[in-house]
């Protein structure tokens, strides 16, 4: 298993999640988080006084699937994170060692 990281702009995550589920991917969250992507203009962009540095609000996509299943995952969220821009974010592939369900059950 792999665990597939991506770190997109805001207003394109609704469409990635959306092709993603559409896709019948299941195991994902979406995190909102500082970041310094490249903003797509003056009002996406803020600045950190704890970093001193600017940010924009970007989202970090995380999804687990199968290794069969990892470059269908990367093609959708290259195609639906696009934003115009050359450097419009960041996929990460990592992998899974050890998955353990936790159960609802009490003991």
């Amino acid at each position: 298993m792999k665990e597939i990281k991506a770190f997109i702009h805001r207003n394109r995550i609704a469409d990635v999640v959306h092709a993603l589920k559409h896709a019948r991917f299941q195991s994902l969250s979406v995190v909102s988080v500082e970041g310094m992507l490249k903003a797509l203009d003056n009002k996406e962009q803020d600045y950190s006084l704890a970093l001193g540095a600017p940010v924009i609000n970007e989202i970090k996509l995380e999804l687990v699937c199968e290794d069969a299943r990892v470059d269908e995952a990367i093609r959708l969220i290259r195609k639906y994170a696009r934003t115009g821009q050359n450097d419009a974010g960041w996929i990460y592939v990592l992998d899974i060692v050890q998955a353990l369900r936790i159960e609802g059950g009490t003991e």
